[in-house]
């Protein structure tokens, strides 16, 4: 049984959960999503969290076009994808390999209008026919059979979910997205998300860690947060575990692993409003995740 907890997340969970790591690898080049700095320990943090989800009703909570919502889809989960920034225009190339629907019909343009807004955007022969290949999920991958599970688009900020009925999900993901709130936003976001869980239902999230205080990463637009903070915020006893005692040593692990400083994605180069401003590797802060249980 999974028991509420605050865990910085440790650069050993790479090797102690290798093969899902390699599959979050090849699922995320298959698509052409570049992952974020830590995202290889966000996800398999969550994911081993999660156990088998093939038939859960889970919510992707800032999900955007990240991996997550995508992976659980492949594993015969029902997602439920909530973003406040619109994902109307999706790519065809999602549309293709998943059965992707919308909550409502201004969460998600047909196929046909992403297609016309693709050409239209294309000039010249050459960008028309990449226009081409583009609307039609051809650039990266080819049109495989679509997955077991299902996710449903729902462009909704956080603190007010009026489509998702009480007690109706399985479990809440959040994956480095609940710290762009600002604390008294989060705190709302919180009380939102366990509103939509049954009895027993996981919140997973992950933010950034604060040690001593808490503070905000101005580069890339978050907040990082003490366990004391963290606790408070997630409404977690204040008893619930903690391992910021290793704060330190985490971070000094988190600096020297090899594997994420030498596979960060081109993203992180052309830009400093980021996690890793302009893909030099010193990270300032480390992910943590924290694990709450609804209760009744």
């Amino acid at each position: 049984m999974t028991t509420e907890k605050i865990e910085i997340l440790p650069v050993s969970l790479l090797d102690q959960n290798r093969p899902l790591v390699e599959e979050i690898k090849r699922l995320a080049a298959s698509l052409g999503i570049g992952l974020g700095w830590h995202y290889l320990l966000d996800l398999s943090w969550i994911i081993s969290q999660l156990g088998d989800v093939r038939g859960k009703r889970i919510m992707d909570a800032g999900a955007g076009t990240g991996l997550m919502q995508w992976y659980l889809a492949e594993h015969g989960a029902e997602v439920i994808s909530v973003d406040r920034g619109s994902r109307a225009d999706l790519s065809l190339r999602y549309r293709a390999r998943y059965r992707v629907g919308a909550m409502r019909p201004e969460d998600l343009s047909s196929p046909g209008a992403v297609w016309a807004k693709n050409v239209r955007q294309a000039a010249g022969g050459r960008k028309i026919l990449a226009g081409l290949r583009g609307a039609l999920g051809l650039t990266r991958l080819a049109l495989p059979v679509s997955s077991p599970g299902r996710v449903t688009i729902y462009n909704q900020d956080l603190r007010s979910l009026p489509l998702v009925a009480d007690r109706s999900l399985d479990a809440v993901v959040a994956v480095s997205a609940l710290e762009h709130n600002t604390p008294e936003g989060l705190a709302l976001v919180v009380t939102e998300l366990m509103r939509t869980l049954k009895p027993g239902g996981l919140l997973l999230a992950t933010l950034g860690a604060g040690r001593d205080a808490d503070w905000f990463h101005d580069p890339s637009k978050g907040w990082n947060y003490t366990d004391v903070t963290l606790r408070r915020l997630f409404a977690l006893p204040t008893d619930t575990p903690s391992n910021y005692s290793q704060h330190d040593e985490l971070l000094a692990a988190l600096k020297a692993c090899a594997e994420l400083r030498d596979n960060l994605a081109p993203l992180y180069f052309q830009s400093g409003d980021n996690g890793m401003p302009w893909g030099k590797w010193d990270p300032q802060y480390q992910p943590v995740g924290v694990c709450k249980v609804k209760v009744s």
